[in-house]
């Protein structure tokens, strides 16, 4: 192979990295975006769940089942 052959070889694999980083970028973009939006989620359904524990303090669970059971 001669020089020029080598330095369009070389041009096209760097091209073809530079298009494969591109891709990994925007999957990376995306999966962050996507991992914000779960620990928000996360956080709202705690807060829930904070919420509706201090509801139900009253509640006691070693009571007798009611009697249709």
């Amino acid at each position: 192979m001669n020089h020029d052959e080598r330095i369009t070889e070389l041009e096209s694999r760097v091209a073809f990295q530079e298009d494969a980083l591109d891709k990994l970028n925007d999957v990376i973009a995306q999966q962050d975006k996507t991992i914000s939006e779960l620990k928000k989620l996360i956080t709202a359904f705690n807060q829930q769940l904070k919420t509706v524990g201090q509801e139900n303090q009253g509640i006691s669970f070693n009571d007798a089942p009611p009697p249709h059971y």
